[in-house]
């Protein structure tokens, strides 16, 4: 199934690096303390980006990877910010040195790449992966010579283990090939640099490991064949789980023995012996002191707050949840939900904060450190579509998309016409059979002609009737409303027609119902709803769900109820897909 998508974008080398240095004077002026400390954490996850950028280039431009004076420049820069970050955050976030202008004014000096490819960070984005993680992780650990780190997000991670042991020339690869059997490319300098001495130690730096940890492996294969004891290597991944279904029984095996050195986020924050380390903490400011611990309702179990009956539970994909925790504080509830690490949460928050002022959304209070804080609304129910009027139903779902679609414009479309027809007949093959995907290939011819009616904004995404509350006064608002269109999946910011027909088929609209909801969208946008690309994203939208889910029930296996709630959503999609190629 086609579901996942990685997100990446140009820019020119040296805007990125200016970038990061005004930033780093605007953070100089800020008084101490966590958002301080947080702004420092994006400005240096951008700083990784830039050098995974660099040597990306470089990779690409030799064919394999290299030292250059770039790369090494853009590496001293992350491990200054490194340590940096390590002090704010030893310190209870009081002491930062924020402009580590050598470093900065060594690598402006260099010539960098014109254009460079920039690769969002997921961990950091969706999982909750603190960089601070890293440097806990890595103080237990004495005696390493060499750091490498596994692009992408593996740059800045090498920085923080290299600070934290004192190896402060760390480098990194970039493992290519099959996905579950990579292997990495090495200049003969740097092969020879690395492997010089076979009786060093070395720390190796990446997220995950995912479905076969093979990137994980590329690494500690070409290591252990050029002399490297595997009791030499250390590990430091985002979790301490196992490797993924795909690994090879070499690397399972060595993956079983080998020393992981792992700080999750709950050791970091939730337990912290700190209390400035503690979530609860970050957002007092906002929501006053805390009454009582966190409660975490993340995997999910939020399910249990909203419906009375366990087996009115909706289907969820409990192992990709963004973790989430409600806080008693100061009389009130309130919603810590992470949003991702980095200058995007600002951005979200900005956008909650609009669809709140617009009456669509609960009340966001703030941001922090990749915490999104709002107003937990205690005794709203989940919307019961059957319910009440239909015509009402209609009048908010047309106001919502409507406001979202003249509201928030996006710069660019995420996943193009071909991409989203490639991933519905695909995930159409697999969920249906061949015979019912090749009815897909009718559009083809169309797709350059339709892309002229496409109109990218910031789409909800996530229009199931679940998602949805009915406060105690009567009004609907729509829960979760600022992570989707920028989420891990494929789809991105898509025209208007993807969240109408997401209503149409979450809400199983009659085609009388979802004329006058088209209607009302283009009183609302002042655009006409172009008809074929609506039909066109009906398809794709339903394909990509059953997409969704049937991975989701595969991933869940393990847990037998929520893999049975996940496996009923795909066949309800497949059921909605078959009927719309068949009417077609």
């Amino acid at each position: 199934m086609l579901v996942y998508g990685d997100h990446s974008r140009h820019v020119s080398a040296r805007a990125a690096l200016d970038g990061i240095g005004q930033a780093l004077r605007r953070i100089a002026a800020m008084p101490p303390g966590i958002e301080r400390h947080g702004e420092f954490v994006a400005a240096f996850i951008e700083a990784g980006e830039l050098a995974q950028g660099i040597a990306d280039a470089e990779f690409e431009a030799r064919g394999c990877d290299a030292r250059s004076p770039a790369q090494d420049a853009a590496m001293a820069l992350l491990v200054e910010m490194a340590e940096a970050i390590r002090r704010s955050w030893d310190s209870g976030f009081a002491e930062i040195e924020p402009i580590p202008a050598v470093a900065l004014q060594t690598l402006t000096g260099l010539p960098l790449p014109e254009r460079i490819v920039l690769n969002q960070p997921e961990g950091y984005a969706f999982y909750a992966l603190y960089p601070e993680s890293y440097l806990h992780a890595a103080s237990a650990v004495a005696g390493i010579e060499h750091v490498i780190g596994i692009r992408s997000i593996g740059t800045g991670l090498a920085a923080l283990v290299a600070a934290s042991v004192g190896a402060f020339r760390p480098v990194t690869v970039r493992p290519t090939g099959d996905p579950f059997r990579r292997e990495i490319k090495l200049s003969d300098d740097m092969a020879a640099e690395l492997v010089g001495d076979p009786a060093a130690r070395f720390a190796i730096a990446d997220e995950g490991p995912g479905f076969s940890g093979s990137s994980f492996g590329a690494v500690a294969d070409f290591l252990e064949e050029r002399g490297v004891a595997s009791e030499a290597i250390h590990f430091f991944p985002g979790h301490a789980n196992d490797l993924g279904p795909e690994a090879s029984p070499r690397h399972r095996e060595r993956w079983r023995r080998a020393a992981r050195h792992v700080v999750d986020f709950d050791e970091l924050v939730l337990r912290a012996a700190n209390p400035a380390h503690r979530l609860e903490n970050w957002v007092s400011d906002l929501t006053g002191a805390a009454e009582g611990p966190l409660e975490d309702i993340s995997g999910g179990v939020w399910r249990s707050r909203r419906f009375a009956q366990h087996s009115e539970w909706p289907p969820c994909h409990v192992q990709q949840e963004r973790r989430k925790f409600l806080l008693r504080a100061s009389g009130s509830a309130w919603l810590l939900k992470f949003a991702g690490l980095g200058w995007e949460g600002a951005r979200k928050l900005e956008l909650a904060r609009r669809l709140h002022a617009a009456g669509y959304a609960p009340e966001p209070v703030g941001y922090r450190h990749g915490f999104l804080v709002e107003r937990w609304i205690e005794h709203a129910r989940p919307l019961r579509p059957d319910t009440g009027g239909r015509p009402a139903l209609i009048a908010r779902l047309a106001a919502y998309i409507g406001f979202r679609a003249s509201a928030f414009p996006a710069a660019e479309q995420g996943a193009s016409l071909p991409h989203l027809l490639a991933m519905a007949r695909r995930n159409a093959e697999l969920g249906l059979n061949g015979h019912m995907a090749e009815r897909l290939a009718c559009w083809q011819p169309h797709l350059e002609e339709m892309q002229g009616a496409v109109h990218p904004v910031c789409t909800d995404n996530r229009l199931h009737a679940w998602e949805w509350l009915q406060a105690p006064d009567g009004t609907m608002l729509k829960t979760d409303a600022v992570d989707h269109h920028a989420g891990h999946d494929l789809i991105g910011c898509q025209d208007v027609t993807w969240d109408i027909v997401g209503a149409c088929i979450e809400f199983r609209l009659s085609d009388e119902e979802k004329a006058d909801l088209c209607q009302r969208v283009e009183r609302v946008t002042q655009r006409r709803v172009d008809r074929r690309l609506l039909a066109f994203s009906e398809l794709c939208y339903a394909a990509f769900q059953l997409g969704h889910w049937s991975l989701a029930a595969k991933a869940l296996v393990g847990f037998p109820e929520e893999a049975q709630r996940t496996g009923a959503a795909a066949a309800s999609y497949a059921r909605t897909l078959e009927g719309l190629l068949e009417a077609g």
